[in-house]
């Protein structure tokens, strides 16, 4: 029951090229590689907004750091 061995990612692949046709395949990974680029872009986006907040008010951050040990 462990990770899926070449024989199953073989399979799969084999599927998906059955399903989709090698034409849409170039297709359909550019486009989730995009999708994969903006999510990480909007990652980066919301962590440097949290850092500037943080930054911005350093008391905030305090108070939230001791709510998180009080919970514990």
């Amino acid at each position: 029951m462990g990770s899926f061995s070449i024989w199953h990612w073989l399979v799969v692949l084999v599927i998906v090229m059955l399903v989709f046709g090698t034409k849409k395949l170039p297709s359909i990974g550019k486009d989730v590689g995009n999708a994969i680029k903006g999510f990480r872009e909007g990652m980066k986006e919301a962590n440097a907004e949290q850092t500037l907040q943080n930054q911005q008010n350093p008391q905030n951050q305090q108070t939230l750091l001791n709510e998180n040990q009080t919970q514990k």
